[in-house]
């Protein structure tokens, strides 16, 4: 799962990469959650945090794969 790309910087194209690379990595059936016009540039560097953190941790458990899923929901657009 980890890219070989830059995606420190906060584009459209970046956060899509992310959020693509996220949905495979959870393996959701329903990627609603994860859909790139739902997310504000202005809150990217939140999103690449919780991405290393889930790309550090490698698998995730149960517990921690809802704690992440409902920080994602937080920096969704209100």
């Amino acid at each position: 799962m980890r890219c070989l790309m830059n995606l420190d910087n906060p584009t459209i194209d970046n956060m899509t990469k992310i959020l693509d690379q996220l949905a495979d990595h959870f393996r959701v059936a329903n990627r609603a959650l994860f859909d790139p016009e739902d997310y504000d540039i202005n809150k990217y560097d939140q999103l690449k945090f919780l991405y290393d953190m889930v790309i550090r941790q490698g698998r995730l458990s149960a517990a921690d794969t809802q704690a992440f899923l409902d920080e994602l929901r937080l920096i969704r657009k209100n």
